[in-house]
């Protein structure tokens, strides 16, 4: 942890947040993953040795609160009343970004393991159909294994695999990457996309018309370019 050697309450906060990957590793905590492993799934280029050494740090600043699962030899991750009290910095945080730094993305911040994590925890439960459905992604111009995945969705629960869980496919999406993720992030319109020839849909009319009404899209897609 950096000591920058300042009472101010400023630099004593910095020592604690200003660390690398510890704003997402809060972000993970803030947005409901609780277990190692679902924190990894949302900082995927993060190494888990680091996220440990992170989340150690975390809880010996009280930011961080270990707890056992009832019943299971498994600790899950909580954050603690003072953790609970950086929401409105992340989140202010994300704002900021979404409002002056999201513009033309690199090719490098184009993350499909982030993508699809994100969509995920943020579909519109209720919307969801009562039988299982199963939508596959397929992102152009991605190379390995990261260019394909199934999102399984159903009676208000959802999951997401990078290797075929072998359902039949209901629908199968086409798109880029960066096209996307720019839809996410409140940046491209749906039928833009489609029109553009950057998103292609094949399954039932029913289907092609219901995932977007699961999407509820980034957190921060409402907040609009400076």
């Amino acid at each position: 942890m950096t000591h920058y050697g300042q009472f101010c309450p400023v630099a004593k906060a910095s020592e604690v947040l200003a660390e690398r990957w510890t704003p997402l590793v809060l972000r993970e905590l803030l947005s409901g993953s609780h277990r190692f492993n679902e924190i990894c799934r949302g900082v995927p280029l993060m190494s888990r040795s680091l996220l440990a050494k992170r989340l150690k740090e975390l809880e010996r600043a009280g930011v961080v609160e270990r707890r056992r699962v009832v019943g299971q030899k498994v600790e899950e991750y909580h954050l603690s009343p003072a953790g609970e009290e950086l929401r409105p910095v992340i989140e202010g945080l994300g704002v900021w970004g979404q409002r002056w730094i999201v513009r033309d993305l690199r090719d490098e911040d184009l993350d499909p393991s982030l993508l699809m994590w994100d969509i995920r925890r943020r579909l519109v439960r209720e919307a969801l159909p009562a039988e299982r459905v199963v939508v596959r992604f397929d992102f152009t111009g991605v190379e390995g294994p990261r260019r394909r995945w199934w999102l399984l969705v159903g009676d208000g629960e959802a999951d997401i695999c990078m290797t075929d869980p072998g359902f039949e496919v209901g629908l199968a999406v086409t798109t880029s990457l960066r096209g996307l993720t720019g839809f996410w992030l409140g940046r491209r319109a749906w039928r833009d996309l489609a029109a553009s020839g950057e998103l292609h849909l094949d399954g039932p009319r029913w289907l092609q018309r219901s995932l977007p009404e699961w999407l509820a899209r980034s957190l921060f897609a409402p907040i609009p370019p400076a």
